[in-house]
């Protein structure tokens, strides 16, 4: 349903080594960046899954970064991981990086009884998930 999203980030390097760092285990990366040239106002960086992914969205970002004010206002966003073992090794990356626990690797029954899932708050609190859906 949603094709991408975007965010402003108060600090752009920071965000980016986070995310460039909590994206790899789910094999996702930059795929694309706009100059401020090019936009006429910031630059930005375009996540998504990479060509040697399973995903059918390979080779297309969106999701999106790009430096600004961050706004205050509570945000969660997730990912899809392929296997249990992705969240884990996401909450393992985005935690080396710099990101802050926001609820370790674990079954949530009370979304499904296969909902396994990490949260972290990346460098501007947004509460950042990687999620698998399949059973163990």
């Amino acid at each position: 349903m949603i094709d991408h999203v975007s965010l402003t980030v108060g600090d752009v390097a920071a965000c980016k080594a986070f995310y460039d760092a909590a994206f790899a285990p789910l094999g996702i990366a930059v795929l694309h960046a706009v100059s401020a040239e090019e936009t006429g106002t910031v630059a930005y960086m375009g996540y998504g899954p990479t060509a040697d992914s399973r995903s059918h969205q390979a080779g297309k970002p969106s999701f999106w970064i790009a430096g600004g004010e961050a706004p205050s206002a509570p945000m969660h966003v997730a990912f899809v991981a392929r296997t249990r073992e992705e969240v884990d090794a996401f909450y393992a990356a985005a935690l080396a990086a710099g990101g802050t626990d926001n609820g370790p690797p674990g079954i949530r029954p009370h979304y499904h009884p296969n909902y396994y899932g990490a949260f972290v708050l990346d460098p501007d609190g947004r509460n950042v998930e990687a999620v698998c859906h399949a059973p163990a």
